[in-house]
């Protein structure tokens, strides 16, 4: 016999449910009230930090604590934060500093280790002049750290023979040295600096000359969206010399000078080498009137080569130099002149080609170029020189040839139509390849070639 249950009894059923559902729901919600106000304020403060990190480190009744976040337990106490961050560090990859205040008494050593993370929302490390030290054996003992969300004042950050160190959202002041990149056994390379506002230092970036069994390279360091205010005796980004800061970016940064003082500022001083190091949207601004050796960037007499001026480069305000160059380095941008003159080339002789001359504005690649060709000396009688011309692309292809021919000393220029001749489809401009010859077995006849152009 079928049952069917009249639409009172099913209302009724459904109104005991939801009755039913509520009381539970109070229930659940009372006895979590209940053992939140069981436990102590510093208990609350880090339930929500367990599945995170390994240790939570506070302060609490003039002690230094650091918490086990999966025992619950506070395993390191101590009145100087020195020893209870490096004890933390040393056993674990995942710590978070509460706000505060925290003297240094030492300097905290990260030694050999990967991913490890010490992160903070806006604790002070007041350094008292000492340093966090991230530093390997070697490269590959020391990678993928990062260190993020602290004020530091009077100390330094200092990376040593590291990979893919990650230093953001900091705040550094009152320095002597801000942070150090150093090598002094293999390199430390891929390391950003992000978010991070310098104020108040001698050096804001230091790369180091190496030393001991260390090379040369920072190479793939980024520095993004960094924010320098420079005092007088000061240098915002020093390359020492035989510091490769190179093929590596500089961007979306803003360098203050003239705010504190006006005399011996430099926002960046290169000493060493930024070989294909790209500077874009980086704009150095002096607010002084009347300064004294200021200069956005300074080429040392020891550099190797100087970074690469790209797009939304600014030099704002008043300089002594914007670019203070006294050797005469190559200066190199988008849309740079160059030119290259007396470049000798040398005659081959019975009608084969001497030694091909090579014409190149790395690290840049040039857009356009305009060559003089002068032939000096004495031609025999029926004697010829051809001066031969082509084009190497990014892709190793060559253009089509194009070859001046001459009877006697003159001087003359590539035509348009010669220079059209040479130019491919579409394609990237990677060298100038010139060379000579003469049909005679002996030549008095001397080739030079002079190149105007622009580089990119």
């Amino acid at each position: 016999m079928r049952i069917t249950l009249s639409k009172r009894v099913v209302i009724a059923v459904m109104v005991i449910a939801l009755l039913l559902s509520a009381v539970n729901t109070f229930l659940i919600f009372y006895n979590a009230t209940i053992l939140s106000n069981q436990l102590s304020k510093v208990q609350r403060d880090y339930l929500a930090d367990d599945s995170t990190f390994d240790f939570v480190i506070f302060q609490e009744a003039g002690l230094v604590k650091a918490k086990n976040q999966t025992s619950g337990i506070v395993d390191f106490s101590s009145t100087t934060a020195s020893k209870v961050i490096s004890q933390a560090i040393a056993e674990a990859n995942a710590i978070y500093v509460k706000s505060g205040n925290y003297s240094l008494n030492a300097d905290i050593q990260v030694i050999n280790k990967k991913n490890l993370r010490i992160v903070s929302d806006g604790a002070t490390i007041l350094a008292n002049g000492n340093k966090i030290v991230i530093k390997g054996d070697d490269y590959t003992k020391s990678q993928y750290n990062l260190i993020s969300g602290f004020t530091i004042t009077n100390g330094t950050l200092r990376v040593e023979n590291s990979f893919a160190v990650t230093i953001t959202n900091m705040i550094f002041q009152n320095c002597s040295t801000a942070i150090e990149l150093v090598n002094t056994a293999t390199w430390t390379e891929g390391t950003k600096i992000e978010n991070v506002h310098f104020i108040n230092f001698t050096e804001a970036i230091a790369f180091r000359t190496p030393s001991g069994n260390g090379t040369g390279s920072y190479a793939s360091t980024e520095i993004k969206r960094s924010f320098f205010n420079l005092i007088d005796d000061s240098i915002g980004i020093n390359v020492e010399p035989l510091a490769e800061y190179s093929d590596s970016q500089l961007e979306n940064s803003r360098l203050w000078l003239g705010e504190n003082g006006k005399t011996n500022q430099t926002g960046l001083r290169v000493d060493g080498s930024m070989s294909q190091t790209t500077l874009s949207s980086v704009v150095f601004e002096s607010f002084a009137d009347d300064p004294v050796n200021f200069f956005a960037i300074a080429v040392g007499k020891t550099a190797n080569t100087t970074p690469i001026l790209g797009e939304g480069v600014s030099f704002l305000g008043n300089w002594t130099a914007r670019v203070h160059n006294p050797s005469s380095e190559w200066i190199s941008g988008l849309g740079s002149l160059f030119r290259r003159i007396n470049v000798n080339v040398q005659v081959g002789l019975n009608n084969e080609y001497g030694q091909i001359m090579n014409l190149h504005a790395r690290p840049l690649t040039i857009s356009s170029f305009k060559p003089r060709i002068r032939v000096q000396g004495s031609l025999s009688a029926g004697e010829t020189v051809t001066v031969r011309f082509r084009l190497e692309f990014v892709d190793n292809a060559i253009s089509e040839i194009v070859e001046k021919i001459f009877t006697a000393s003159t001087t003359t220029w590539l035509s348009d139509d010669d220079l059209l001749k040479l130019f491919p489809s579409q394609n990237v401009l990677w060298a100038i390849l010139i060379d000579a010859k003469s049909n005679r077995e002996s030549s008095g006849a001397v080739v030079k070639v002079d190149f105007y152009g622009v580089a990119n």
